[in-house]
Order: C-alpha cells, then structure tokens, then sequence
C-alpha cells in the first residue's frame, strides 16, 4: 500500500536526481545512474601516499588517508554536498556514505579499523541544521562495513565561524583548541577512521587527530567522501 501512495504521489512529485535533476527510475535513489557512473572517483584507498596522504604528511602521525570522490568547482560532488549540508537533505549523507562504504569495504583501508568517529559539530550548529552531515556519512558507513560509529568521546566545545571563505592560514587559527575529549580511554588502543564531508586544506582534521591522539595508543586513519582536485 504504501509502494502504490509513492508512486501516486511521483505523479504529481517525481523525485529528482541532486546531481541533473531528472526523474529518477525506480530502481534509483537520489541520484541517476548516469550521474553515479559519472562520479570522480579517487580510489585513494587502493594508492598509498596518495595526494591526501601526502597533503597530511608530516603534520600529525596517521595510518591511511582517502577520499571517495574528487570534489571539483561545479562538479557532481559540489552539487551532492551542497544538497547534504544546505538543502535539509540528511538521506543524501546516509546514501553517500554507503556508496562509499561499498567501495571501500574488504580493502586493507578499512580493515583494522575499530570505529567510526565523524567530525563533530557544536550542538548550537547542529540544532540549527537538524544533523551533522559526517554522522551521515559514518552511519551509511557502518551499515556497510558494520564498524560501528562513536559520537561521544570527540566533541566540539567552540562554535567557531564557517570555514568556507576563510584563507589557508585562517583556517587553520579558526580551529585551533576547538575541539576536546569527553574521555580519553574510550580511544585507547583503537584505529579510529575520523570522517568529514570535504576536506581542502584538511585544518579540521589536523585539529581533531592531536585530540584524539591524545588517547593511549590510538591511532588515526582519514576519511571523506570528498577532496580537492
């Protein structure tokens, strides 16, 4: 019954594909065929000392670095993020990540890894947009590769301003000593797979690794569905 009042009501509201906005088939779900088969994929986790690995070279101790998909100027990728984290469109996070989890899942990537720790947003900024779109990502994530997600121990206890036309340099004071641990022997002895949305100049995730890594024996791999080209 419920299949037959969807189908009804996509006579009249047909859902579209994020990425060129036609109507989707059944079989599909936010974004066409077409436009997936069109993603700019990185394959970053098949490529050691890829150009995200090299980018966090030397700036804090890490396993492994990817991206799902190259994240370019008016891009498919742009259109899908923007949907994600402006458009109150959370299913889109969901789908990404399992999209990304099933690229990755059974690869030396993933396979120590014992959680999944997205980014955290200050609870003010996640009130005013209803979620964290990392979180997303990482459930989509785990519903793939069944590792499981731990939104409690890394917090963000400054909501400092967008980072979106800031500078290289600004970016890296705007989240300087922004983030904290609720516990420290939550991490300890554990690979955590620390998880964004995009990562550019990668300032926020150097600033959550020294968090985490504070924790005994802990070590950190890195995550996004996209990256600069």
């Amino acid at each position: 019954m419920k299949n037959i009042f969807h189908s009804f009501l996509g006579l009249f509201f047909p859902d579209l594909c994020v990425v060129c906005r036609d109507r989707l088939i059944d079989a599909e779900q936010h974004i066409c065929t077409d436009c997936l088969l069109l993603l700019p994929k990185t394959n970053f986790h098949l490529q050691p000392d890829n150009r995200l690995e090299q980018l966090f070279a030397g700036r804090i101790p890490f396993e492994r670095a990817a991206a799902f998909a190259y994240f370019i100027k008016g891009g498919s990728l742009q259109q899908i993020i923007h949907e994600l984290k402006y458009k109150q469109n959370p299913d889109i996070g969901y789908f990404m990540g399992k999209l990304s989890g099933d690229n990755i899942k059974g690869s030396d990537f993933i396979s120590s890894v014992d959680l999944l720790v997205p980014v955290p947003l200050h609870p003010k900024r996640q009130r005013e947009r209803g979620y964290n779109q990392s979180l997303k990502i990482c459930e989509g994530l785990s519903a793939i590769t069944g590792i499981p997600v731990n939104t409690e121990t890394l917090v963000r206890t400054v909501n400092n301003p967008s980072q979106t036309k800031n500078s290289r340099f600004d970016r890296w004071t705007n989240v300087e000593d922004i983030f904290s641990l609720a516990d420290r022997d939550t991490f300890g002895n554990k690979h955590i797979l620390l998880v964004d949305d995009v990562i550019t100049t990668g300032s926020t995730i150097e600033s959550c690794a020294k968090e985490i890594l504070k924790s005994d024996e802990s070590k950190i791999s890195i995550f996004a569905i996209g990256t600069a080209n």
